[in-house]
């Protein structure tokens, strides 16, 4: 079975007015089945008489019927150096389509860009819409062009228990495939498949030592969803496994993990606010998916359920990941903000039009939904007043449970099973 991804659209836009399309994400969030979609033909670098062979003749590996798919083309990178040169010669709209699910091993072989020829989509795990695990009531889109469609919707059918387990799953097609039973334990397959590096192709990753590589993913989860500094994150990885580690060896690992699509962090929304306040520009630190970060940890459905407050961190990763899959279509961005007053706010999904809509992300409950909505309408207080920003076009509190409405102050409050782009 194969449940339709968003970025579909993307792909089909992209094939229409480039050369080539590379969709780049983690290894398993569904790039290849989606892409054959599109092609005419295909090669798949998965073994290693393909891959040696496309190193030492890759000009053949283009020659195919177009839209041409290259799987995992960073295993002989100076495919892309070939596909520039041949678009060169010969442009022709949606020719190749390439893949990756990590970034080449010498990044100096590839000696161009890309820019105007190779057009790059990231893919993310599944969202809840894409899973058919929200209902899709309410529209982001609708959001941003006054919340005419909002809804009003008790949503009494959607647990905590529901949302803990879809944490620690995570959105990986093929544990969204699978029993409810069994899909945790097939997420943690996933896990252990991520350290194998024996037979990679990749110098830098086989030169990786796994338990190192586990080691800051701990520390990560431990800090996820926080403006946790590096420093803060390198003291940890020293205190809870009692070794030392300097800061390239620990940089070097980090560019590892990045280069993986495992860790995706939040940068910091810095608008044009005419005053003395300084906006934090430390991003929030966070996976593409999180159910990595409860593998890192062993976290269980149970102990999300036992601990509120790291539960309510860990749901606003995943929170962030869906707003992330649905604001990429629009060609929008997630941001957060905070300033040295302490203001903050979760994410703001910034469009490229300039339009804004500020979201704080709570689990639920009258407390957390009034402190977050107070907090939202500081923020816009603050930027209608000293800033050349347009105002939000709306402010949202996105829950884990509980009932859609609109607040009498203008804000709007919805759980993310409710939320579609």
């Amino acid at each position: 079975m194969y449940y339709s991804r968003l970025i579909e659209k993307e792909i089909e836009l992209k094939l229409k007015t480039s050369g080539a399309v590379v969709v780049a994400g983690p290894k398993f969030c569904g790039k290849t089945t989606t892409c054959m979609l599109y092609q005419k033909s295909f090669v798949k670098l998965n073994t290693k008489q393909a891959i040696t062979m496309a190193r030492l003749n890759p000009k053949a590996v283009l020659q195919g019927e177009p839209p041409r798919l290259i799987d995992e083309w960073q295993k002989a990178p100076d495919i892309w150096n070939h596909i520039k040169d041949d678009l060169d010669f010969n442009y022709v709209f949606g020719k190749y389509i390439l893949t990756g699910s990590s970034t080449p091993a010498d990044k100096t072989e590839v000696h161009h860009s890309g820019a105007g020829r190779i057009a790059p989509v990231m893919m993310r795990p599944m969202s809840l819409w894409e899973s058919q695990e929200s209902k899709g009531t309410v529209s982001l889109a609708d959001l941003f062009h006054g919340g005419v469609n909002f809804p009003w919707d008790t949503n009494q059918d959607f647990t905590l228990e529901e949302v803990a387990h879809l944490l620690c799953r995570g959105g990986w097609p093929i544990s969204v495939l699978a029993q409810k039973d069994i899909a945790i334990e097939i997420t943690k397959n996933y896990w252990n498949s991520l350290f194998v590096f024996e037979d990679q192709e990749n110098e830098r990753f086989r030169n990786k030592k796994p338990e190192v590589l586990k080691m800051i993913l701990r520390s990560y989860a431990r800090h996820i969803s926080t403006e946790a500094s590096i420093s803060t994150i390198i003291a940890d990885v020293r205190q809870s496994n009692e070794r030392t580690m300097d800061a390239k060896t620990f940089d070097d690992y980090l560019e590892a993990l990045k280069d993986l699509y495992i860790l995706e962090d939040m940068r910091a929304w810095n608008p044009n606010i005419r005053s003395k306040t300084t906006i934090r520009s430390t991003p929030t630190r966070h996976f593409v998916d999180t159910s990595i970060a409860c593998r890192a940890l062993g976290v269980t459905p149970e102990d999300l359920l036992h601990d509120l407050e790291s539960f309510g961190l860990f749901f606003e990763d995943m929170a962030v990941r869906d707003l992330k899959v649905y604001a990429g279509i629009y060609g929008g961005e997630v941001l957060h903000y905070r300033d040295k007053s302490g203001l903050e706010c979760d994410a703001v999904v910034h469009l490229e039009n300039g339009q804004w809509g500020a979201i704080e992300i709570k689990l639920g409950g009258e407390d957390l939904i009034e402190a977050g909505a107070s907090s939202l309408k500081k923020l816009k207080a603050k930027i209608e007043e000293k800033s050349d920003e347009k105002a939000p076009s709306f402010l949202m509190v996105l829950t884990a449970v509980g009932s859609a409405y609109r607040r009498e102050d203008g804000v709007y409050v919805a759980p993310i099973n409710l939320l579609k782009p």
